[in-house]
């Protein structure tokens, strides 16, 4: 079984409160080793006056030269103390920082032979570091901090902790975040920190570049050129990444500057090229040299020249060579599969390496294969590579992986890794412009991927980068080492992170920003919104979404005012931009749909809504200019990727408005009535009717009485039964009014009711509003008890399950933050264990209560995840009560169009039917079959269930 990892968990939930007190206490989940009262041991890194000095080794490699120069300038950025870096023992002082690699550091290594440092717990792990206060290491030194790496990296990552430590956000150049001023560091003398990886390559793709990224590059560096680079990498270094495809859409890394592979391999970041860019050349590369065909089955000796050429080019360098071949410019290879001829590519590819490396085996040479959209199918059909090739599993663009190692192939010494998206061109839309991923999603996927033992390599499709900050920086701890952070401590990633930049203050209310919006987002991408995606008719839907995202935006302002100004072109990139870009957009359609709407029923307000649509298209273009204007222009270009106007997968040439309808109202007063829940409104649509009123539903629901002209009039709302409340019996109408309908339970009749209410303003007759009720008897309303029917629907949030049963360890348990609404359950831990779908297998139980018998429809709203594992379905089994439960695959559609919906919408949704003998209580049970199934909500359609984007908001709950 695939155990969850928990190494580090209670350790670190211990060390969190530690870590929240003190000015110090802003390493992201790690406990500070600062401290503001100094004791005796104690090193003094900076006393106010002087800074400790800084040692290496004269001949340390250089991204150790590199990370020891960037933390002599963040002590200057914290404390103005400038620090002296020198490569001579005897010109130490009292208090030092001695960094080396342990086995190329001749002071490293005598303090492991004194044992002064104890380097057991890295010594053989691959990018491991030490840190570690020493009393009296060498002659003349009082304290020292060292830092032993166990390769370079590892001795470079060490001292990037150190950096984030005394308060340099790694995001200090790329989000503006001001750094954390103090005259005084000082060092706990009982520090001793080790840690290394999980996941060996940890990167991004810097992808779908152009027009925002390529033209701030353009504007401030001339080309994607190594003084670019430069940057990308000293943050990717800062987050303890190692690894990075770059970007090629219209460039070609190194054909570009000779120098960007030098300073990457300096930096110590190794490179590679993306999915579909062989043998480290860029797919512009043969646009610019190549002769003849990319067709290796017309053209294999030129195809061979041009590869044989990366490969040497790239020899003196850290390297990931990626294997294979697609067609130019990321498209398949042919119409059909020819595995032959791919088979031969690979294994002309691989005598080029052995040529090349050949002073060593050429299993050595870091290789992988991309399984990227069809060419997995490849795999599947048959084909393999060498097994010390890592097998590159893809998600299908839109966060959810294909395909996980089985058994069989957790055993292949080149392992397996993931390449993940945040950012996509493609179908069924691009999606370009916005944080949209939330990150629980991130960890649910990402802890499949670790469980299944795909951890070679994890890279992710940041796109432009600024957009993805928060998400990219969740994704790489991630990988760092997936123990870190488990489910249970997503909101404390967001809420850690939030601190470390901004202070503790506001940071629960930042990460409630921050988690509001991508989940937002992630409920439908702004690229795939419309004036239709969110319901205008029913559950209140359109507006609880609106409000929600009003409240977010009050919130960020309210924030970006109270915080000093010194963070505040940080906040509006990472925070406010954010917020209110999203409300824009969603706000946008909001008005669009309610004046195409009110136009087709008549109002005389549907153009204001046109009105307010223009305002808040213009409104997205003011925003876009100012963050173009944050810091004297320092993101210029950045945010520019169209969003509004989507009509197909690409994206349009720049936004464009929504169609918005105008109504010309008629001289006279005119009536017209419109209830919720109907688009047809009085007098065409004649008869009307409210959804039926419960106990346990909506309190009210509400009535718009409105005018069709320009002149005023007055009306009158008469119901017929004295149990029928109304907000507003009488007024005037200049152009709307809302009136709340509401039943007095007391002294409504049991039983099935209807009634009416009587509009009368201009107009024949007035508007007759059809009304029903169900009145729980009082026997009824004492025995109800769990999630309780209204309006013909039962609608549960998965988490809010009644009970659980565990088997062999496993159980059903909520991942925070996931889904459309609240939170997901799934099974953990993690295995390839699967369940029989019966009483033996992990279920959780829900108590409802229904007014109703029959055949009822149960809905899941599950997670859009796929078939990871070969041959197999996502499979659960459900049943009401005593009956046999039945299976239900949620990727029993497995078509096209049953994906693009899914992605499209953030969901999967499944359905059952079930036969309800008799009304009262039920248990309704969801049984484990397979692993990775991962549920949000469950809705039981009795005969009232509206269509809406997110589904009824959850029924009233009654505990027993």
């Amino acid at each position: 079984m695939l155990m969850q990892p928990i190494k580090k968990f209670l350790q670190l939930t211990a060390l969190t409160a530690a870590a929240l007190c003190g000015q110090h206490a802003v390493a992201l989940g790690e406990p500070s080793y600062l401290t503001d009262t100094p004791q005796a041991g104690d090193l003094r890194l900076v006393d106010g006056r002087k800074a400790a000095t800084l040692y290496r080794d004269s001949d340390a490699d250089s991204a150790i030269a590199l990370a020891l120069d960037d933390l002599k300038a963040d002590i200057k950025r914290v404390t103005g103390e400038r620090a002296t870096v020198t490569t001579e023992l005897n010109k130490l002082g009292k208090q030092a920082v001695i960094v080396g690699e342990i086995g190329h550091s001749e002071v490293i290594d005598q303090l492991i032979a004194q044992q002064k440092i104890d380097v057991s717990d890295i010594v053989d792990r691959w990018e491991g570091y030490l840190i570690q206060v020493v009393q009296n290491p060498v002659a003349g030194v009082e304290q020292a901090l060292i830092v032993a790496g166990s390769d370079r990296r590892g001795t470079a990552y060490g001292l990037y902790d150190i950096s984030e430590q005394i308060g340099v956000s790694p995001w200090y150049w790329w989000a503006d975040v001001p750094v954390k001023k103090s005259s005084d560091l000082t060092i706990k003398a009982s520090t001793r920190i080790t840690d290394a990886p999980k996941v060996k390559y940890r990167g991004i793709f810097l992808n779908d570049e152009a027009p925002a990224l390529t033209g701030w590059v353009n504007e401030k560096f001339g080309n994607y050129n190594h003084e670019f680079y430069e940057h990308v990498f000293e943050l990717l270094m800062r987050l303890k990444a190692n690894y990075m495809w770059p970007a090629m859409w219209n460039n070609a890394f190194n054909d570009d500057d000779p120098l960007n592979m030098v300073r990457a391999h300096e930096h110590g970041i190794v490179m590679g090229t993306s999915h579909h860019e062989p043998m480290m050349r860029a797919d512009k590369e043969w646009n610019r040299y190549g002769k003849g065909a990319w067709d290796y089955a017309t053209n294999p000796d030129e195809l061979a020249r041009f590869w044989r050429a990366g490969a040497q080019r790239n020899k003196p360098y850290d390297s990931i060579f990626t294997m294979g071949m697609r067609g130019q410019e990321d498209t398949p290879m042919s119409e059909e599969q020819n595995i032959g001829l791919l088979e031969a590519i690979v294994e002309e590819q691989r005598n080029i390496l052995s040529g090349v490396f050949n002073d060593r085996d050429v299993s050595d040479v870091p290789q992988l294969w991309a399984l990227y959209k069809e060419v997995q199918g490849y795999y599947e059909n048959g084909m393999r590579v060498p097994e010390d090739v890592t097998l590159l599993w893809a998600d299908d663009n839109w966060g959810n992986i294909r395909r996980l190692p089985t058994p069989a192939e957790r055993e292949r010494s080149g392992g397996a890794g993931v390449y993940y998206h945040f950012d996509y061109v493609g179908g069924p839309r691009s999606y370009r412009w916005m944080n949209v991923t939330p990150i629980a999603k991130i960890w649910e996927q990402m802890n499949l991927a670790n469980a299944f033992e795909a951890d070679r390599i994890w890279i992710v499709n940041v796109g432009d980068l600024k957009p993805q900050e928060f998400p990219m920086e969740y994704f790489l701890r991630l990988a760092w080492d997936p123990a870190d952070w488990p489910k249970e401590r997503i909101t404390e990633f967001g809420k850690l992170w939030a601190e470390r930049e901004f202070g503790p203050e506001h940071a629960t209310e930042i990460e409630q920003l921050i988690s509001g919006y991508s989940r937002h987002n992630g409920r439908r991408k702004p690229e795939l919104m419309s004036p239709d995606t969110y319901s205008q008719l029913h559950y209140n839907e359109a507006d609880r979404i609106s409000a929600g995202l009003t409240e977010l935006l009050e919130k960020a302002e309210a924030i970006y005012d109270d915080i000093p100004r010194a963070q505040r072109d940080a906040f509006f990139q990472l925070v406010l931009h954010p917020v209110n870009a999203t409300y824009i957009v969603n706000e946008l359609y909001n008005v669009t749909a309610k004046n195409r709407l009110y136009a087709n029923q008549a109002r005389a307000n549907a153009n204001l809504y046109a009105e307010r649509a223009n305002e808040l298209f213009q409104a997205d273009a003011e925003l876009t200019e100012r963050y173009h204007d944050i810091n004297g222009g320092k993101w210029n270009h950045f945010m520019a990727q169209p969003h509004i106007g989507y009509t197909h997968w690409n994206n349009p040439p720049a936004n464009t408005m929504p169609v918005t309808y105008h109504y010309q109202a008629n001289a006279a007063a005119d009536m017209g009535v419109a209830v919720e829940g109907m688009s047809e409104a009085w007098p065409e649509a004649g008869a009307l009717a409210l959804p039926e009123f419960s106990p346990y539903g909506p309190t009210s629901y509400y009535v718009d009485i409105y005018n069709r002209g320009t002149e005023p009039f007055d009306f009158t709302a008469t119901p017929s039964a004295d149990w029928v409340s109304v907000s507003r019996t009488e007024g005037e109408i200049e152009l709307s009014e809302r009136v709340y309908v509401s039943i007095n339970w007391d002294q409504a009749p049991t039983g099935q009711q209807q009634t009416s209410l009587l509009i009368k303003g201009t107009g024949w007759g007035g508007a007759k509003i059809t009304i029903n009720a169900l009145v729980p008897t009082p026997e009824q309303r004492r025995e109800v008890t769990g999630f309780v029917e209204a309006g013909g629907v039962v609608s549960i949030e998965a988490p809010h399950y009644t009970g659980k049963q565990t088997v062999a360890g496993a159980e059903w348990q909520t991942i925070e933050q996931l889904g459309h609404t609240q939170g997901s359950i799934s099974v953990f831990p993690v295995s390839d264990t699967e369940f029989s779908g019966n009483i033996d297998a992990p279920w959780v139980e829900y108590d409802v209560y229904l007014f109703s018998s029959g055949e009822v429809t149960l809905s899941g709203l599950f997670a859009p995840s796929l078939n990871f594992v070969p041959e197999r379905g996502l499979r659960y089994a459900v049943a009401f009560d005593d009956a046999e439960p039945q299976v239900v695959d949620i990727l029993a559609d497995l078509s096209q169009q049953a994906w693009a919906q899914a992605v499209s919408d953030g969901v999967r949704r499944s359905s059952s039917v079930h036969h309800i003998e008799q009304p009262g209580h039920h248990k309704l049970r969801i049984y484990a079959i397979d692993p990775g199934v991962t549920l949000q909500k469950l809705i039981i359609d009795t005969g009232g269930l509206q269509p809406s984007y997110l589904g009824p908001p959850e029924s009233y709950h009654r505990a027993p």
